[in-house]
């Protein structure tokens, strides 16, 4: 199993990355975070080998008091070389905390640029077309005129490479009439396997497929009797197992499993280390 996904043809990443969605609070709605618990996780990421973050301007806390780009920028601003920093776009977040979704191609330049100020880069790596909210992916919608909104800062130069978060296969395919694909985030893990199909897909065409919620993001109870027993044969913690699982699935999958304690970090982190056998796959299905 390659440790390593050259991204977009160009930009070489380890599958092991950090999200940084929990870097301001633990939940969506919760209270803040200490911001210097953040930027030390940050750092630590860095110096664990993690090259890849991801980010979005919408991650603050629920009182918008601290905000991920922010943590990020103040952490590891000058960034190292190679350091991939991945953010999306769409939804934003309004006073009182709550989400909407911006879709017009004014609207989405001005998160565009609101990224790149508050991460500090006149270029972004990566840019996520998030579409839906936190709903899963409005089957039908087209996502042709956002998109095409992003290809033209592209072609600009303000991004990079240009990703899709939350679709299925026909926005995939919509999009990739547009501009190329680089990246499909969605929601998949150990036990939500609903798009193996898309994973397939982009296995296929050489699109990188960046799990959301890689330990089940407080949603899903990921304490199997299968993860728990292979988690047993190797000595290690059940996340472990869920996020050796995923990088066993599929070459193409990038893990970017978040948090905001330095002590969940090097546990994530050490779990690239583990090789699932035969038999650990077969017992998790």
């Amino acid at each position: 199993m390659s440790n390593d996904f050259l991204l977009g043809g160009d930009l070489p990443v380890s599958r092991l990355g950090f999200g940084a969605m929990r870097l301001p609070t633990n939940t969506f709605h919760g209270p803040a975070r200490d911001p210097e618990t953040g930027r030390a996780v940050l750092r630590r990421a860095v110096e664990l080998g993690v090259d890849h973050i991801d980010t979005a301007a919408f991650y603050t806390s629920g009182d918008g008091t601290v905000r991920a780009n922010a943590l990020i920028r103040e952490a590891l601003h000058p960034y190292p070389a190679g350091l991939v920093i991945a953010t999306k776009v769409g939804p934003t977040r309004t006073p009182d905390g709550a989400l909407t979704e911006t879709t017009d191609p004014a609207g989405l330049r001005r998160l565009v640029e609101e990224n790149l100020e508050t991460l500090g880069v006149d270029r972004l790596d990566l840019v996520h077309l998030r579409i839906g909210g936190l709903a899963p992916p409005p089957h039908g919608e087209s996502v042709g005129a956002r998109f095409e909104a992003l290809a033209a800062l592209r072609e600009e130069g303000l991004i990079r490479h240009l990703g899709l978060s939350n679709v299925d296969a026909g926005h995939l395919a919509e999009a990739r009439a547009i501009a190329p694909v680089v990246t499909v985030q969605n929601h998949f893990h150990a036990a939500h396997r609903d798009d193996t199909n898309l994973l397939s897909a982009c296995e296929k065409a050489g699109i990188a497929y960046v799990p959301y919620f890689p330990l089940g993001g407080g949603i899903t109870d990921l304490s199997g009797d299968r993860i728990a027993k292979v988690a047993a044969r190797h000595g290690a913690t059940v996340p472990q197992i869920a996020l050796a699982w995923l990088l066993a699935a599929s070459p193409t999958i990038l893990a970017i499993p978040g948090t905001g304690s330095l002590t969940h970090l090097e546990e994530n982190i050490a779990a690239g280390s583990i090789t699932l056998t035969g038999e650990d796959l077969a017992d998790l299905g």
